[in-house]
């Protein structure tokens, strides 16, 4: 685990996943997403999934990586990125079901709420075991607890 004080704007994390139908039908209907367009896109046996599917599993990964478990973490919400036209996730191409997701997550900033809490802001991106580009989620924002000797 790194600590808040160890963490370094521009460095990057990378992790890799996929998401198994059952995992994709125990989220929809956790969810109660209904979408006929999700329903009926089968490729090969694997479902199309959804973005919002695609963002939990990505904060999900996030939250255990060697670098980020251990810390008192939460998620504080998203900003719109002043240079990308304000926008915060842009999903580019499908995604199904058991396809290598490869995860990349780069702090953008950091900075200090009060004594006792900090705030790193994260870029996801998201792409295919053949490097195609999936997701892109910018600004996500979390609260981090500082060490005691901060």
């Amino acid at each position: 685990m790194k600590k808040f004080s160890e963490f370094i704007v521009g460095e990057s994390f990378h992790s890799t996943c996929n998401i198994s139908n059952d995992e994709l039908e125990e989220y929809i209907k956790f969810s109660r997403i209904k979408n006929v367009f999700l329903e009926d896109k089968v490729e090969d046996k694997h479902q199309l999934v959804s973005g919002r599917a695609i963002l939990s599993r990505m904060e999900g990964e996030f939250t255990r990586l060697n670098q980020i478990y251990g810390n008192q973490i939460i998620f504080l919400g998203t900003d719109g990125d002043s240079e990308w036209e304000n926008r915060n996730t842009r999903f580019l191409k499908p995604y199904y079901t058991n396809q290598v997701l490869k995860l990349k997550f780069t702090i953008v900033q950091k900075e200090d709420i009060d004594n006792e809490f900090g705030k790193i802001i994260i870029d996801y991106e998201g792409s295919t075991q053949e490097n195609e580009l999936i997701i892109i989620s910018k600004k996500n924002i979390y609260r981090v607890k500082k060490e005691s000797s901060q």
